[in-house]
């Protein structure tokens, strides 16, 4: 089950690091790729030397080679990753990870990282029953970290051991089955779906823009579901800092509204389904200077006029085998807003926004979103990590296509 996974191993300063060693080998026995992080206390209790001839992979402990300069991303390691485990962790880098300190690489990656969080915990048994201890350990838990508890696999002598972190192989047998748990089952194979995620910019002149706050994290874990379910993904991107490497998802990157029509457009007739997460501008200058604007005394006007809508052009060439699903960004009468939009640009269902100084939604890791049905059937979802949203949308769009009577 760990063939070709992708495994940060983080190891912090414990007497316990030599265990890593022996975790990291059966890692590579079972055919897992592996990162090792070592934090700097971490470098004493065992060697960099050591863990790359294992790993075959560059010990990773600061953001900078001394010798060349070279950056280590914190962000590109989490993006990475499949899965992150830190063993052994320490009661200093528990208290760090609760409180979100990140004066290490390791940590500064935790906070980073998209992947499940594995914690093996390594400590004499009186720091580890320490309410401070245990109070740290259940923050990480309610933050969806998988702690696992010293001795909850039987040691050699017949003994459980509070503190003492757990042994290799019950680690990787844990691994195992979160994997096997969690395997994606491939429901959506032969499908090709569209998704547009991100803004658009429609340019004034050669240097400024209109344009939204979109990050397009939304998008990218939806055509990140569904590729996991074995569809095909046409993604249509704006503007994003947003990095994706998969074989099932073709990226085209666009910056204008007429842009993502005219990809859309193109795309769209060859898709059993599209799913519209960008936040289009509505708007564009009527007039682009091909010049910098220079300030003068009086007050610039910018003359706007209307982008074409790509979610009314698709819903009027929808065959009754496609599906289209749309969003709502709505700050006044949302529902009402949304039901009318779904209804008028003739989508399968939609996703509902609120936008509030309570529920941010651009540039956020979580929302809070409602789905509504061209059936007036509306579910209601509380605040979730936009991975979890991503699940639920698909969710739905399966749905959808289990109702379709004919094959695309």
């Amino acid at each position: 089950m760990l063939k070709g996974k992708k495994i940060i191993l983080g190891i912090t300063g414990s007497i316990a690091a030599y265990k890593a060693a022996y975790l990291l080998r059966l890692f590579k026995k079972e055919e897992a790729e592996v990162q090792i992080l070592i934090t700097p206390s971490g470098k004493e209790f065992i060697t960099p030397a050591t863990l790359y001839a294992l790993s075959g992979r560059p010990v990773l402990g600061t953001f900078f080679e001394t010798n060349d300069g070279t950056w280590h991303s914190h962000v590109d390691l989490g993006l990475w990753a499949d899965v992150m485990i830190i063993a052994p962790a320490t009661a200093n880098t528990l208290a760090k990870m609760a409180m979100g300190i990140c004066d290490n690489l390791l940590l500064t990656t935790y906070l980073s990282v998209r992947c499940p969080i594995f914690i093996a915990p390594a400590m004499d048994s009186d720091m580890f029953l320490h309410p401070a201890s245990q109070n740290n350990i259940s923050l990480l838990k309610e933050r969806g970290c998988t702690v696992i508890e010293p001795g909850t696999g039987v040691l050699a002598s017949g003994l459980h051991g509070k503190g003492r972190m757990e042994e290799p192989e019950v680690i990787v047998e844990k691994l195992k089955d979160f994997f096997k748990n969690n395997e994606k089952k491939k429901t959506l194979e032969g499908m090709r779906v569209l998704v547009t995620a991100g803004p658009t910019f429609e340019n004034i002149d050669p240097v400024r823009y209109i344009g939204n706050y979109s990050s397009g994290k939304t998008g990218f874990a939806i055509a990140e579901e569904l590729a996991a379910r074995g569809a095909f993904v046409e993604l249509i991107a704006g503007p994003v800092n947003q990095n994706i490497d998969n074989k099932l998802i073709n990226r085209t990157n666009v910056i204008s509204a007429d842009n993502m029509y005219k990809a859309s457009l193109e795309k769209f007739p060859k898709c059993n389904a599209a799913i519209l997460t960008a936040a289009v501008s509505d708007f564009k200058p009527a007039h682009y200077s091909s010049q910098k604007i220079k300030r003068e005394n009086n007050n610039l006007i910018v003359e706007l006029k209307e982008n074409k809508d790509i979610a009314a052009k698709l819903g009027s060439i929808k065959k009754p085998n496609q599906i289209l699903v749309g969003f709502a960004l709505e700050t006044e009468k949302a529902e009402l807003n949304a039901v009318k939009k779904l209804k008028e640009k003739n989508l399968d269902f939609i996703i509902l926004n609120s936008l509030s100084k309570q529920n941010k939604c651009f540039g956020e890791d979580d929302n809070k979103i409602t789905i509504i049905d061209n059936e007036n059937k509306k579910q209601e979802f509380p605040f979730k990590c936009k991975k979890e949203i991503a699940i639920d949308i698909v969710n739905e769009l399966e749905n959808n296509f289990d109702k379709l009577k004919c094959p695309f």
